[in-house]
């Protein structure tokens, strides 16, 4: 871990090694699984106990919230087919509400720090979607937990940036991609893959990575590519010098 004005924790989206091999190897990782379907509490209490201290802990939040029930991701989701049609668009309706307390009470077993919302690039700025974000983020308990927010659609960036800023949001990019707009001193970074998951990506793009992490008080790095473990391994070792 690069030590001084920045500090850069790296890790993978997912348990990209055997679990008592990713805790020796890294320092944070970003449980993706929770997007699709979210564990017992027991569960999430378990890889908490298990985790070395100090481990940072980051989730994606439940998509009922998020995605609307006739996404394609749905296929590994379990609910009751009478909510499917009231899920997506951070609605704060009684299902959204519902969908929430139980990612929240995860998030809070698990001892998390930080949840993320990502959006499909169907949900597109608009002035409902917009309403639907103020509405859910201004409302839903947050307790402790940092909030960050993975636009994917065609948002202009001057609203992503308001928006942000407006509702203590942080912005969740690959900064490979598209310009990070957070104002705040932590940045939240997902390498999904330059043009695809199988990306192997490059020195000189790690080193790029590296510079759009410095001038922040904490910086997270997750991998999302085929080569997560190997690419995070590659990236720690480049920071840590």
């Amino acid at each position: 871990m690069a030590e001084g004005h920045d500090k850069i924790l790296t890790g993978c989206c997912g348990f990209a090694l055997a679990q008592a091999t990713y805790f020796r190897t890294f320092r944070c990782v970003e449980i993706d699984t929770t997007f699709y379907q979210l564990p017992q509490l027991t569960t999430a209490a378990k890889w908490r106990a298990s985790a070395p201290d100090g481990f940072h802990f980051a989730m994606k939040a439940w998509q009922p919230i998020t995605h609307p029930a006739t996404s394609p991701s749905y296929k590994r989701t379990r609910i009751d087919p009478r909510d499917r049609p009231h899920c997506g668009g951070f609605g704060f309706n009684p299902t959204i509400r519902w969908a929430w307390n139980e990612t929240f009470a995860v998030a809070k077993e698990l001892g998390a720090f930080f949840v993320l919302f990502q959006c499909p690039s169907g949900f597109r700025q608009t002035k409902e979607n917009i309403a639907g974000l103020r509405r859910f983020f201004e409302r839903a308990k947050r307790g402790k937990f940092l909030f960050g927010w993975e636009p994917r659609g065609p948002w202009e960036p001057a609203t992503i940036s308001a928006l942000c800023r407006e509702l203590d949001l942080v912005h969740v990019v690959d900064p490979l991609v598209a310009t990070p707009l957070s104002t705040g001193n932590l940045r939240y970074f997902r390498m999904h893959g330059i043009g695809g998951r199988s990306h192997r990506y490059t020195d000189e793009e790690l080193r790029k990575l590296q510079n759009a992490c410095r001038g922040s008080s904490s910086a997270y790095c997750f991998f999302n590519n085929i080569g997560m473990a190997r690419d995070a391994q590659r990236f720690a070792t480049i920071t840590a010098h």
